[in-house]
């Protein structure tokens, strides 16, 4: 696996050494030797991971951490303390302010290793979730778009009646007023109080009993086929 990080550690021998292991890892590694050394290359380039001690001079790593998850850009970002603090009440310190792992002095750099590359992956997953959310509520948002202009057009369609009577469920009917109403899965489970998954499988029996692939196609069908009338 491969990763940008930013490391912070006061101590050039140990800062060394992590850095060495690290890059022999496939890792690409930042150093800094205090936190606003370390802020300032934040400012520059966003690592996909950062390693801070926590006992430095002027700014612990404490505080680096609390100016990080103030920081709408670096909210997220992974972090791991390296310390040579062992006590408890430390580590749920440095939980509180928003670490992701805490490891104490000295470690196992196989052990540093493997939770840099979990976290990172983890990041990476969350990232391609996130895109893929965005791009189906903006291809859900014109899909809404287009029934609301359908259903303004609605006096003016002509209605033909289906050759075969199509059989709806009293549950698949509920669900198609609510599509037609434009109220998205998450609106629909709440007003028929049943879970998203279940909302998702009535529209897809819809879809599949009028032969239509998205809720815009569906819409229209009903509209011209004289569907929508018998239900709201």
């Amino acid at each position: 696996m491969s990763g940008h990080i930013l490391l912070v550690d006061d101590e050039p021998g140990l800062r060394e050494a992590v850095q060495a292991y690290l890059e022999d890892s496939g890792f690409a590694v930042q150093v800094a030797n205090n936190a606003r050394d370390a802020w300032q290359l934040l400012e520059q380039t966003t690592p996909d991971l950062v390693i801070s001690d926590i006992m430095m001079p002027q700014v612990s790593g404490y505080e680096f951490l609390k100016q990080m998850r103030e920081d709408v850009r670096f909210l997220n970002l992974p972090v791991v303390f390296l310390t040579a603090k062992g006590m408890t009440k430390d580590r749920i310190e440095g939980y509180n302010v928003g670490c992701d792992a805490y490891l104490s002095k000295p470690f196992d750099p196989d052990e540093l290793v493997a939770i840099v590359e979990n976290l990172i992956a983890r990041r990476t997953m969350q990232a391609v979730t996130a895109n893929s959310n965005t791009s189906e509520m903006t291809d859900l948002a014109g899909q809404l778009a287009e029934i609301k202009a359908l259903l303004k057009q609605k006096p003016a369609i002509n209605v033909t009646p289906p050759p075969i009577k199509i059989e709806f469920t009293p549950r698949e009917q509920s669900v198609l007023e609510l599509v037609v109403e434009g109220l998205m899965n998450k609106e629909i489970a709440k007003r028929l109080g049943t879970t998203i998954r279940n909302v998702e499988k009535y529209v897809s029996r819809l879809f599949g009993k009028t032969g239509t692939s998205s809720r815009t196609e569906l819409v229209r069908y009903a509209l011209q086929h004289g569907l929508i009338d018998a239900y709201l």
